[in-house]
Protein backbone atom coordinates (compact mmCIF):
# COMPACT_ATOMS: atom_id res chain seq x y z
CA UNK A 1 0.00 0.00 0.00
CA UNK A 2 1.40 3.43 -0.87
CA UNK A 3 0.93 6.13 1.73
CA UNK A 4 -1.15 8.98 0.35
CA UNK A 5 0.32 11.53 2.76
CA UNK A 6 3.86 11.84 4.11
CA UNK A 7 4.25 13.72 7.40
CA UNK A 8 7.49 14.87 9.00
CA UNK A 9 7.80 15.99 12.62
CA UNK A 10 10.73 16.84 14.83
CA UNK A 11 12.13 19.39 17.24
CA UNK A 12 13.17 22.82 16.08
CA UNK A 13 16.62 22.87 14.42
CA UNK A 14 16.37 19.14 13.65
CA UNK A 15 16.74 19.81 9.92
CA UNK A 16 13.12 19.37 8.83
CA UNK A 17 13.21 22.17 6.27
CA UNK A 18 16.36 20.91 4.56
CA UNK A 19 14.97 17.39 4.48
CA UNK A 20 11.64 18.63 3.14
CA UNK A 21 13.44 20.38 0.28
CA UNK A 22 15.13 17.12 -0.71
CA UNK A 23 11.92 15.09 -0.42
CA UNK A 24 10.01 17.67 -2.40
CA UNK A 25 12.36 17.15 -5.34
CA UNK A 26 12.73 13.41 -4.98
CA UNK A 27 9.03 12.62 -4.52
CA UNK A 28 7.43 15.48 -6.45
CA UNK A 29 5.77 16.39 -3.16
CA UNK A 30 3.95 19.58 -2.20
CA UNK A 31 4.93 20.89 1.24
CA UNK A 32 2.24 21.93 3.73
CA UNK A 33 3.60 23.68 6.80
CA UNK A 34 2.34 22.74 10.26
CA UNK A 35 4.11 25.53 12.12
CA UNK A 36 2.14 28.16 14.00
CA UNK A 37 4.82 30.86 13.63
CA UNK A 38 5.61 30.28 9.95
CA UNK A 39 2.01 31.19 9.11
CA UNK A 40 2.79 34.85 9.64
CA UNK A 41 3.93 37.19 6.88
CA UNK A 42 6.89 39.54 7.16
CA UNK A 43 9.06 37.49 9.53
CA UNK A 44 10.62 34.66 7.45
CA UNK A 45 14.03 34.87 9.15
CA UNK A 46 12.59 35.05 12.64
CA UNK A 47 10.31 32.04 12.03
CA UNK A 48 12.91 30.01 10.09
CA UNK A 49 10.51 29.73 7.17
CA UNK A 50 11.39 26.86 4.82
CA UNK A 51 13.55 27.75 1.80
CA UNK A 52 11.41 25.70 -0.58
CA UNK A 53 7.87 26.65 -1.70
CA UNK A 54 5.35 25.64 0.94
CA UNK A 55 1.67 26.14 1.61
CA UNK A 56 0.63 28.04 4.76
CA UNK A 57 3.91 29.93 5.07
CA UNK A 58 3.83 33.71 5.27
CA UNK A 59 0.12 33.93 4.51
CA UNK A 60 -1.38 35.61 7.60
CA UNK A 61 -0.98 39.30 8.61
CA UNK A 62 0.62 39.85 11.99
CA UNK A 63 -2.49 41.69 13.19
CA UNK A 64 -4.67 38.60 12.81
CA UNK A 65 -5.17 35.91 15.44
CA UNK A 66 -5.36 32.33 14.21
CA UNK A 67 -7.14 29.46 15.94
CA UNK A 68 -6.22 25.82 15.58
CA UNK A 69 -9.61 25.21 13.99
CA UNK A 70 -8.91 27.80 11.29
CA UNK A 71 -5.52 26.28 10.61
CA UNK A 72 -7.05 22.81 10.41
CA UNK A 73 -9.53 23.92 7.74
CA UNK A 74 -6.77 25.56 5.68
CA UNK A 75 -4.39 22.63 5.96
CA UNK A 76 -6.94 19.94 5.17
CA UNK A 77 -8.19 21.92 2.17
CA UNK A 78 -4.61 22.18 0.91
CA UNK A 79 -4.02 18.45 1.39
CA UNK A 80 -7.23 17.61 -0.45
CA UNK A 81 -6.24 19.83 -3.39
CA UNK A 82 -2.76 18.30 -3.60
CA UNK A 83 -4.22 14.79 -3.66
CA UNK A 84 -6.77 15.84 -6.28
CA UNK A 85 -3.83 16.88 -8.45
CA UNK A 86 -2.31 13.40 -8.02
CA UNK A 87 0.62 14.72 -6.03
CA UNK A 88 2.00 13.78 -2.61
CA UNK A 89 1.23 16.09 0.34
CA UNK A 90 4.26 16.47 2.60
CA UNK A 91 3.13 17.87 5.96
CA UNK A 92 6.07 19.33 7.87
CA UNK A 93 5.95 20.84 11.31
CA UNK A 94 7.06 21.28 14.84
CA UNK A 95 3.81 22.61 16.32
CA UNK A 96 2.29 19.41 17.68
CA UNK A 97 -1.36 20.42 17.73
CA UNK A 98 -1.17 21.90 14.23
CA UNK A 99 0.53 18.74 12.98
CA UNK A 100 -2.23 16.55 14.39
CA UNK A 101 -4.98 18.89 13.23
CA UNK A 102 -3.70 18.81 9.65
CA UNK A 103 -3.62 15.02 9.49
CA UNK A 104 -6.55 13.77 11.50
CA UNK A 105 -10.27 14.03 12.06
CA UNK A 106 -9.59 15.62 15.44
CA UNK A 107 -12.51 17.85 16.38
CA UNK A 108 -11.22 21.25 17.42
CA UNK A 109 -13.47 23.23 19.80
CA UNK A 110 -13.97 26.86 18.81
CA UNK A 111 -11.83 29.39 20.65
CA UNK A 112 -13.42 31.49 23.39
CA UNK A 113 -14.32 35.10 22.85
CA UNK A 114 -11.53 37.50 23.83
CA UNK A 115 -13.69 38.76 26.69
CA UNK A 116 -14.10 35.31 28.23
CA UNK A 117 -10.40 34.53 27.90
CA UNK A 118 -9.52 37.77 29.67
CA UNK A 119 -12.11 36.94 32.34
CA UNK A 120 -10.54 33.56 33.10
CA UNK A 121 -7.01 34.94 32.97
CA UNK A 122 -7.93 37.62 35.47
CA UNK A 123 -9.79 35.08 37.60
CA UNK A 124 -6.72 32.83 37.73
CA UNK A 125 -4.38 35.71 38.53
CA UNK A 126 -6.72 37.22 41.10
CA UNK A 127 -7.90 34.11 42.94
CA UNK A 128 -4.64 32.20 42.67
CA UNK A 129 -3.69 28.84 41.19
CA UNK A 130 -5.11 26.64 43.95
CA UNK A 131 -8.53 28.32 44.09
CA UNK A 132 -8.91 28.38 40.33
CA UNK A 133 -7.93 24.73 40.06
CA UNK A 134 -10.47 23.92 42.78
CA UNK A 135 -13.11 25.64 40.67
CA UNK A 136 -12.09 23.50 37.71
CA UNK A 137 -12.39 20.40 39.90
CA UNK A 138 -15.99 21.38 40.65
CA UNK A 139 -16.88 22.02 37.02
CA UNK A 140 -14.87 19.29 35.30
CA UNK A 141 -13.30 16.77 37.72
CA UNK A 142 -11.84 14.64 34.90
CA UNK A 143 -10.02 17.61 33.39
CA UNK A 144 -8.78 18.72 36.81
CA UNK A 145 -7.00 15.39 37.31
CA UNK A 146 -5.04 15.99 34.08
CA UNK A 147 -3.97 19.57 34.74
CA UNK A 148 -1.63 20.81 37.46
CA UNK A 149 -2.85 23.87 39.33
CA UNK A 150 0.29 25.81 38.34
CA UNK A 151 -0.25 25.17 34.62
CA UNK A 152 -2.01 28.50 34.06
CA UNK A 153 -2.58 28.10 30.33
CA UNK A 154 -4.22 24.66 30.56
CA UNK A 155 -6.28 25.46 33.66
CA UNK A 156 -7.71 28.48 31.85
CA UNK A 157 -8.37 26.47 28.69
CA UNK A 158 -10.07 23.72 30.69
CA UNK A 159 -12.37 26.24 32.34
CA UNK A 160 -13.18 27.82 28.97
CA UNK A 161 -14.14 24.42 27.60
CA UNK A 162 -16.17 23.56 30.69
CA UNK A 163 -18.06 26.82 30.30
CA UNK A 164 -18.84 25.85 26.70
CA UNK A 165 -20.09 22.42 27.74
CA UNK A 166 -16.94 20.63 26.58
CA UNK A 167 -14.08 18.95 28.41
CA UNK A 168 -10.33 18.99 28.09
CA UNK A 169 -10.20 15.40 29.30
CA UNK A 170 -11.35 13.57 26.14
CA UNK A 171 -9.55 16.03 23.87
CA UNK A 172 -6.04 15.20 25.04
CA UNK A 173 -6.11 11.43 24.36
CA UNK A 174 -7.64 12.21 20.98
CA UNK A 175 -4.44 14.00 20.03
CA UNK A 176 -2.76 10.61 19.91
CA UNK A 177 -5.65 8.34 18.92
CA UNK A 178 -7.56 10.33 16.28
CA UNK A 179 -7.42 8.47 12.99
CA UNK A 180 -5.71 10.15 10.03
CA UNK A 181 -7.98 11.20 7.19
CA UNK A 182 -5.79 9.38 4.65
CA UNK A 183 -3.21 6.61 4.74
CA UNK A 184 -0.30 8.49 6.25
CA UNK A 185 3.36 7.68 6.80
CA UNK A 186 4.61 9.69 9.78
CA UNK A 187 8.35 10.11 10.22
CA UNK A 188 9.97 11.81 13.19
CA UNK A 189 13.55 13.04 13.43
CA UNK A 190 15.49 12.65 16.64
CA UNK A 191 18.91 14.00 17.54
CA UNK A 192 21.03 13.95 20.69
CA UNK A 193 20.18 16.87 22.95
CA UNK A 194 23.75 18.17 22.84
CA UNK A 195 23.65 18.33 19.05
CA UNK A 196 20.26 20.05 19.10
CA UNK A 197 21.60 22.62 21.56
CA UNK A 198 24.63 23.26 19.34
CA UNK A 199 22.42 23.75 16.29
CA UNK A 200 20.06 26.04 18.18
CA UNK A 201 22.91 28.26 19.38
CA UNK A 202 24.33 28.50 15.86
CA UNK A 203 20.96 29.11 14.24
CA UNK A 204 19.93 31.79 16.72
CA UNK A 205 23.12 33.76 16.10
CA UNK A 206 22.75 33.29 12.34
CA UNK A 207 19.17 34.58 12.56
CA UNK A 208 20.34 37.68 14.42
CA UNK A 209 23.03 38.31 11.82
CA UNK A 210 20.71 37.51 8.92
CA UNK A 211 17.91 40.00 9.47
CA UNK A 212 15.81 38.76 12.40
CA UNK A 213 16.46 41.90 14.43
CA UNK A 214 15.19 44.24 11.69
CA UNK A 215 12.20 41.94 11.10
CA UNK A 216 11.33 41.87 14.79
CA UNK A 217 11.62 45.62 15.28
CA UNK A 218 9.49 46.33 12.22
CA UNK A 219 6.87 43.82 13.36
CA UNK A 220 6.88 45.10 16.96
CA UNK A 221 5.97 48.57 15.69
CA UNK A 222 2.80 47.19 14.07
CA UNK A 223 -0.48 46.05 15.60
CA UNK A 224 0.08 42.45 16.68
CA UNK A 225 -2.49 39.76 17.43
CA UNK A 226 -2.26 37.65 20.56
CA UNK A 227 -1.05 34.67 18.55
CA UNK A 228 1.53 36.68 16.60
CA UNK A 229 2.99 37.99 19.86
CA UNK A 230 3.85 34.40 20.77
CA UNK A 231 6.32 34.05 17.88
CA UNK A 232 9.48 32.93 19.61
CA UNK A 233 12.12 35.65 19.55
CA UNK A 234 9.85 38.44 18.35
CA UNK A 235 9.78 40.43 21.57
CA UNK A 236 13.37 39.62 22.53
CA UNK A 237 14.94 40.67 19.23
CA UNK A 238 12.72 43.75 19.06
CA UNK A 239 13.35 45.08 22.56
CA UNK A 240 16.61 43.73 24.01
CA UNK A 241 20.29 44.39 23.32
CA UNK A 242 21.52 41.98 20.66
CA UNK A 243 23.68 39.72 22.84
CA UNK A 244 21.00 39.47 25.53
CA UNK A 245 18.35 38.73 22.91
CA UNK A 246 20.45 35.97 21.36
CA UNK A 247 21.03 34.36 24.78
CA UNK A 248 17.34 34.52 25.76
CA UNK A 249 16.04 33.28 22.41
CA UNK A 250 18.53 30.43 22.44
CA UNK A 251 17.42 29.36 25.94
CA UNK A 252 13.74 29.56 25.02
CA UNK A 253 14.31 27.59 21.82
CA UNK A 254 16.09 24.85 23.74
CA UNK A 255 13.10 24.58 26.09
CA UNK A 256 10.81 24.33 23.09
CA UNK A 257 12.95 21.61 21.52
CA UNK A 258 12.78 19.53 24.69
CA UNK A 259 9.01 19.89 24.79
CA UNK A 260 8.77 18.86 21.14
CA UNK A 261 10.88 15.76 21.80
CA UNK A 262 8.51 14.73 24.61
CA UNK A 263 5.50 15.37 22.38
CA UNK A 264 7.11 13.33 19.62
CA UNK A 265 7.24 10.22 21.78
CA UNK A 266 3.46 10.12 21.85
CA UNK A 267 3.31 9.67 18.06
CA UNK A 268 3.36 5.93 18.48
CA UNK A 269 2.50 5.20 14.85
CA UNK A 270 5.53 7.16 13.67
CA UNK A 271 8.85 5.83 12.46
CA UNK A 272 11.72 7.61 14.21
CA UNK A 273 14.90 8.17 12.23
CA UNK A 274 18.32 9.44 13.24
CA UNK A 275 18.28 13.09 12.23
CA UNK A 276 21.98 13.65 12.83
CA UNK A 277 22.87 12.87 9.20
CA UNK A 278 22.85 14.65 5.85
CA UNK A 279 19.30 15.27 4.59
CA UNK A 280 19.97 13.28 1.41
CA UNK A 281 20.79 10.20 3.47
CA UNK A 282 17.66 10.56 5.61
CA UNK A 283 15.60 11.02 2.45
CA UNK A 284 16.97 7.74 1.11
CA UNK A 285 15.73 5.99 4.25
CA UNK A 286 12.29 7.57 4.01
CA UNK A 287 11.89 6.68 0.35
CA UNK A 288 12.90 3.09 1.03
CA UNK A 289 10.80 2.92 4.16
CA UNK A 290 8.42 0.04 4.50
CA UNK A 291 6.11 -0.04 7.49
CA UNK A 292 2.91 -2.08 7.79
CA UNK A 293 2.77 -2.37 4.02
CA UNK A 294 3.28 1.34 3.37
CA UNK A 295 5.97 2.38 0.89
CA UNK A 296 7.07 5.57 -0.81
CA UNK A 297 9.03 5.47 -4.02
CA UNK A 298 10.76 7.83 -6.43
CA UNK A 299 8.67 9.05 -9.36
Amino acid sequence: MTARVLALFGPTAAGKSALASVLRERLRADVVSADSAALYAGVPVLTAAPPCPATLVGTVPLARSVSVGEYQAWAQHAIDEILAASRLPLVVGGTGLYFRAALSTLEIPPPPTPERRVYWQERYDGDGAAATHALLAERDPAAATRVHANDRKRVIRALELAEAGRSLAPLEPALWTAAPRYETCIVTLDLPVAELDRRIDARTRAMAEGGAIDEARAAWAQPLSATARKILGLEQFATLPVDQAIAEVSRATKRLARYQRKWMRNLREAVTLDGNRPPEEIADDIIALGRTGERLSDH
